[in-house]
């Protein structure tokens, strides 16, 4: 184990390094910056929201080069959601553009563009996910990961959520992370049923506290 990795609260100037670490994460774990023509539109999704409205959840993995990892979080999905699309999106959105043309033809940065637009394509928590209130979302570079960071990372956010008053957590997986599939299931995660409307080339998966 990298004993100059170190876990802290997340920091307002943490932004650029997370969206950083987001991208080069994103191909099913792997560096995914080359399927990009805007850098930052993941990040709107992924990161932002959860470090303007869900900083109390909110952690940095860091060594000697800088920021290798985060983990955020939030309690209350259904909260987080209204925040998300009434006070987070609207100053993003009025940066954007709506693709135009066949959306099979669009890039992926356009896809993203359209999912911040139309946030209740990107939304997903249905009824049957009450058991698991909370939602988290983790990712480490390369460097910090097979050490045991990943899985410090996620018991202090779930202690954190769980203090919180959440009595259960979910995620989202791409299908393709088979590793991070992997790694979740022996941290007791099991895959939750999704109904029809539930976003396409997705895994969901839930832990009760």
């Amino acid at each position: 184990m990298n004993s100059s990795i170190r876990i802290r609260p997340a920091r307002p100037d943490d932004r650029g390094e997370f969206y950083e670490v987001c991208l080069k994460t994103s191909d099913n774990g792997a560096d995914g910056s080359h399927l990009h023509d805007d850098p930052d539109a993941l990040g709107h999704l992924y990161v932002g929201p959860y470090l303007a409205l869900e900083s109390t959840f909110s952690f940095a993995l860091e060594d000697e080069m800088g920021v290798c990892g985060y983990c955020f979080g939030t309690p209350d999905s259904e909260s987080f959601y209204q925040r998300f699309k009434s006070k987070w999106l609207p100053p993003i959105q009025q940066t954007l553009q709506t693709p135009i043309g066949e959306p099979s033809n669009w890039t992926l940065s356009e896809q993203l563009h359209d999912l911040l637009l139309h946030p209740d394509k990107f939304i997903y928590f249905p009824e049957s996910f009450a058991a698991y209130p909370a939602h988290m979302h983790i990712d480490l570079l390369p460097r910090a990961q097979g050490q045991g960071w990943g899985r410090k990372l996620l018991e202090q956010e779930m202690n954190l959520l769980r203090s919180a008053g959440a009595h259960g957590v979910h995620l989202a997986v791409a299908p393709g992370n088979t590793r991070a599939l992997a790694f979740y299931r022996k941290l007791g995660f099991q895959n939750l049923p999704a109904g029809p409307d539930a976003p396409e080339d997705t895994v969901f998966q839930g832990r009760v506290f």
